[in-house]
Order: structure tokens, then C-alpha cells, then sequence
């Protein structure tokens, strides 16, 4: 036995020592990679930029936890996201490097992540790289809607002999859960103002109500058109033919493809590489053609020559992101932080270098509360500063309300926004409690004591409470958009009602001054703030190396329980499940969001 205890002792102190010298030697390897100078990758002369199609394109660049990229790198995850920013300015900068001879758009399996929105800001930085001259090669086995919307764009597309391309329009599809809490036992009330707001409706409905299919109708149809112009602008085809392989066939095959002029040639792989050597001027069959991936150019980008103005400038345009469900408090990566995010636009609004800010607004709304904290320092920045908001592939609800107080509203035609309603959802598990043996029973001083229980569906009087209450703030909101938008109310009521619009439609609509994408926001505020070409962009707040967020991370004083594999493999999968939950967290259960993420197939 004392020698089994001695055995168990050594081992369990080797691993111990072990880990220690494990994450001392991560921690010091970081640490000395954080110290040294960044040194650019070079690029070749006569090299190839490659955008890979299944890149995920986002706003910002805080797009995974050190702990999320980390894993990733362990589990070798092919799939890259780069910030929109960085992509166009790559794209701009390509466009005049004599190194980079042509581009090419590699295709991969599975669709392209980024949003429509976001993958029209990059079309518009190609369409800039081809009328350099230089050609844009694209070609994938299978072309999927998404990939086909930016590749129609290259001069040369191609498709694999045995390929097919799907073109058969847009739909959204919405699971209905009624039924399934009905058998569970969870009751669902929902109070709301606008007869278009559709939040909750998943929730005690088994299908759509009219206003619903109706508004969801009319968006996919602005954006289904939109791609149709966008698409018809480079190809031999005009919206009325694509329109027609979308009604009568969907899916081509390769050769009905080409026939069709939906893609030049059929190609394979290697007849790609031959073209894509000939532009790097390779004439060895057996040798690669020279390549730069679009993430490696980004970091060998010369900072003279981005479009972030004069680097030296010490006049600043402020670049903040809005990215994620408004939450109150101070919020997670991919939240909107009610309190964190009014602190950041407080200290821009005293900092004498910022000339004018930009805010980029990619958000389906959230907490009322959070919201209109967000909305009140913005009117303060607004008095000292111009501030622009770039909406981005969505901006409705609380994305609008912190929204409609800039100076100038830019989105792009297919940005989801409006969605000007409010709503608050209640749950209660009373059947479910009657099935499962479980009960209730409370003490109270007045009638509206344990209005907030769960036990028990609302009465009528504490749904009219509510109610009176959520139209007191939906009053506010059309109020505050006729004020800050200078539209009369009636017009504003005829446009609000929850209704979800897209960005051309929302521009007829007076909710949207221009169309346009992050760029031209960025134009717009350096035009409004009268800087002419002496100023710099800074994004804000700025984002830490990734060393030093993983070691921050790392040696930080919250503490975190470890629980056994099987549990914690557990309590993962619960709380991905709970996450989007979590971000209902109104004080008062008020909120102005998009009930659900509208995904376009």
C-alpha cells in the first residue's frame, strides 16, 4: 500500500510539474513573441492573391476569445475570419502592387459564411481591382449561391466538368415551437406594440401570421433583387434570365451552365494551375505558381498606402464596433455591452485628437435599457463631434434606436434594419410543474407582489400593466425617430409598426440617408468633419495582441471550476444552448430585437 501511495504521489506531482513547465514555456514563448517587433511577410514579384471562399468576413477583428482561437489551432481549423476593413483595403492596395498579378478566388467545399451585406463591400473592392486590368480567376467544383454572388465578378469563371451551380433565390425558413412547449408544459405570453412584430410569434404560433410572411416576403425580395443587378452586371445575362434558371431549374449542371452563360468554361483543377503559372510567369509544369493568401498580404500592407488617411495625422476619425445583441452591463465578445459601449463613446466624446466617429452597426437589437444608454451618450458625442453609423449586414430594433441619433445613416441595400417595435416575453411552467409533482405556493403583501413568478401564467391586470408600459416606450422610440430622422410622425408610424425593411427600402423610407458600405461612412464623416486628407483611422477600443490577451486570460484573478470531462462536455453543450437566451436581460424584460437571426438559404 505505502508503495502504491508513493506511486500515486511521484505521478500525480509529474504532472503537475509537467503542466507548470507546459504553460510556463507557452507563457514565456508569448511573452517574447508579444515583445518583438512585427515584421511584415514579403511578397513575391508576379505573385497570385488568393481569396479563399470559404473566408468568414466580420466586422471587427475581436472575433474569438484567446481560448477559441487556441482551440481552434489544436483542432486545425482550416476556416479564417479577417475583418471587413482589412479585406477591402487589401483588395485596394493589391490593385496597385506590381507584385500582385492577378487574384484568385479559390473555391472550397461548403458555402461562404459572410453575410450578404459584408460580401458586397468586398465585391465593390473587386469590381475597383478589376478595372486595374488585372485578372480575377475563380473557380470551385460546385458554385453555391452565396460564392457565386462575389465570384460573378472575376473575368475568368469556371466550374469542374462534373460541378453543378445552384441559383434558386432565397428563403427563410422559421421552426415553430408552440407545439413543442404546449407538450412540455412552458407557457409563452408575449405583449408587443406593432402589429409587425413578429417576436415570440415562434414561440406560440405554428406558422407565420400575415404581417410576418409578409414583411420576411418583402425583404427577401429587395436582397433577391439586388443579387439579380449585382450578378447581371459582369455576366451575359440579364436579371430577367437568372430569374427564369431560378424558377425552372435551380441547380445546373456544369454543362448547362456554360451553355447558359452562368460561368465561361468548364476547367479542371490543374488547367486552373496552369492559367494562375502563367500569370506568375512560371514555365516549369512541375513548379507552383507564386501565392500570397489574402490573410498573409493583409499583414505585409504598407500603412501609407491604406485608405485610413494620413498614418502621421494626429487628427483621428474613431472606427467603433457594435457588434452582437445589445445586453445590459458591461457584455461578452459578440455582445453589445450597454454600459461598456457608452464608456468607450464617453471617452472618444473628450478626446481632443478625435475629429469624428464611425460607428459600425451589426446588431438585431436587444435590452430597451442597454439600448437607450447606448442612444444617450451618442446625442451627447453628437453635440461635440460628427458622428456617421455604418450599418452592416443587420441593424433593426435597439440596433436602430442607437442608431437614428447620428448625423448621417449609411447602409447597404441588402442591410437587414427598422424593426422599430418593442416586446416583452414571459414564461411560465405551471403545466409543467402539475406534471411533474411540483408545487407552488407564495405569501404576499398586495395584489402585484410575485407579479414576476414563474409559476403561473400573467393575470389580465399584469399583462395591461405591461402593456401600457411597452407602449409608453414604443411611443418614445417613433417620437425619437421623427425627431433625430426629421420625418413627421404619421410618416414614421406608417414605417414603423416592428416592420423589418431592407437598406433600399429604408432609404426610400427616410430611415437611411445613403446607400453604401463602411467606406463610404468613413468618407462621409472625414467630408462632414471638413479634414480633407489629413486625418488617420483608429479603430476603438483597440485590440491587444493575441499574446497578451492569452496571457491575460491566462494569469487572471477570476477564477474558473474545472468539472470532470463528462460533466463539463455537458455543461458546454447546455450553455450554447442557453447562450442566446442569456442575452435577454433587461431590468424590466423589455426589449427591441429581431426575435430571430433571418438566414437566407
Amino acid at each position: 500500500m505505502r508503495d502504491f501511495l508513493k506511486n500515486v504521489v511521484a505521478t500525480v506531482a509529474g504532472l503537475i510539474l509537467f503542466s507548470v513547465i507546459g504553460v510556463g514555456g507557452l507563457a514565456i514563448l508569448l511573452i517574447t513573441a508579444s515583445l518583438q517587433a512585427p515584421r511584415g511577410p514579403e511578397v513575391e514579384e508576379d505573385s497570385i492573391l488568393v481569396l479563399d471562399l470559404d473566408l468568414n468576413i466580420q466586422d471587427s477583428r475581436a472575433l474569438a476569445t484567446p481560448g477559441e482561437a487556441l482551440q481552434q489551432a489544436l483542432e486545425g481549423a482550416s476556416q479564417q475570419s479577417l475583418a471587413l476593413l482589412d479585406v477591402v483595403e487589401a483588395l485596394e492596395q493589391a490593385s496597385n502592387d506590381d507584385r500582385i498579378t492577378g487574384l484568385y478566388l479559390k473555391g472550397a467545399p461548403g458555402d461562404m459564411p459572410t453575410d450578404y451585406a459584408n460580401l458586397r463591400d468586398v465585391r465593390e473592392a473587386l469590381a475597383k481591382f478589376r478595372e486595374t486590368g488585372k485578372p480575377i480567376i475563380a473557380h470551385d467544383r460546385d458554385w453555391s449561391e452565396r460564392e457565386y454572388y462575389l465570384a460573378s465578378i472575376a473575368t475568368e469563371l469556371s466550374i469542374a466538368p462534373l460541378g453543378t451551380a445552384i441559383f434558386n433565390g432565397l428563403s427563410a425558413e422559421t421552426a415553430f415551437l408552440a407545439g413543442t412547449f404546449e407538450q412540455l408544459g412552458v407557457g409563452v405570453q408575449v405583449v408587443r406594440m406593432g402589429a409587425y412584430k413578429s417576436a415570440g410569434e415562434a414561440l406560440v404560433r405554428r406558422e407565420y401570421s400575415d404581417e410576418n410572411r409578409e414583411q420576411l416576403q418583402a425583404y427577401l425580395g429587395d436582397v433577391w433583387a439586388d443579387i439579380l443587378e449585382v450578378v447581371s452586371q459582369q455576366r451575359s445575362l440579364t436579371p430577367e434570365n437568372l430569374q427564369t434558371i431560378a424558377d425552372n431549374q435551380g441547380i445546373l449542371l456544369a454543362e448547362e451552365a456554360v451553355s447558359q452563360g452562368v460561368v465561361d468554361r468548364l476547367a479542371e483543377s490543374e488547367e486552373i494551375r496552369d492559367r494562375l503559372r502563367e500569370l506568375s510567369n512560371i514555365s516549369d509544369a512541375d513548379e507552383s505558381f507564386e501565392s500570397v493568401s489574402l490573410a498573409t498580404y493583409i499583414q505585409a500592407l504598407d500603412p501609407s498606402q491604406t485608405q485610413r488617411g494620413q498614418m502621421g495625422s494626429d487628427r483621428q476619425i474613431a472606427l467603433v464596433y457594435a457588434e452582437g445583441p445589445i445586453v445590459d452591463g458591461e457584455g461578452e465578445l459578440r455582445q453589445i455591452g450597454g454600459d461598456s459601449l457608452a464608456r468607450e463613446l464617453r471617452d472618444l466624446r473628450v478626446n481632443d485628437d478625435v475629429q469624428a466617429v464611425v460607428l459600425r452597426v451589426n446588431s438585431p437589437g436587444g435590452s430597451a435599457i442597454a439600448s437607450d444608454v447606448i442612444k444617450q451618450e451618442l446625442e451627447l458625442l453628437r453635440e461635440a463631434k460628427p458622428i456617421i453609423v455604418s450599418m452592416g449586414n443587420i441593424a433593426a430594433s435597439g440596433g436602430y434606436w442607437i442608431a437614428m441619433a447620428a448625423n448621417e445613416i449609411v447602409a447597404q441595400p441588402n442591410t437587414l434594419t427598422g424593426s422599430i417595435g418593442v416586446f416583452g416575453l414571459f414564461f411560465n411552467i405551471e403545466d409543467l410543474s402539475e406534471t411533474i409533482g411540483l408545487n407552488w405556493d407564495v405569501v404576499q403583501t398586495s395584489q402585484l407582489a410575485n407579479a414576476q413568478t414563474i409559476s403561473r401564467p400573467k393575470t389580465p391586470q399584469e399583462l395591461a400593466i405591461l402593456e401600457r408600459f411597452i407602449n409608453q416606450i414604443y411611443q418614445e422610440f417613433i417620437t425619437e425617430v421623427s425627431t433625430w430622422r426629421d420625418l413627421p410622425l404619421d410618416q414614421v408610424q406608417s414605417v414603423a409598426q416592428g416592420r423589418i425593411w431592407s437598406g433600399v427600402a429604408a432609404e426610400n423610407a427616410g430611415l437611411v440617408d445613403r446607400l453604401g458600405g463602411l467606406q463610404t461612412a468613413i468618407d462621409v464623416a472625414a467630408e462632414t468633419a471638413e479634414l480633407g486628407d489629413d486625418w488617420t483611422l483608429r479603430e476603438y477600443p483597440p485590440i491587444k495582441p493575441f499574446p497578451e490577451r492569452f496571457l491575460e486570460d491566462l494569469f487572471g484573478s477570476q477564477s474558473q471550476v474545472v468539472l470532470p470531462e463528462p460533466l463539463e462536455n455537458f455543461r458546454q453543450e447546455m450553455a450554447d444552448q442557453l447562450n442566446e437566451l442569456s442575452t435577454y436581460n433587461d431590468p424590466q424584460g423589455l426589449y427591441m430585437r429581431l426575435p430571430i437571426q433571418v438566414q437566407m438559404d
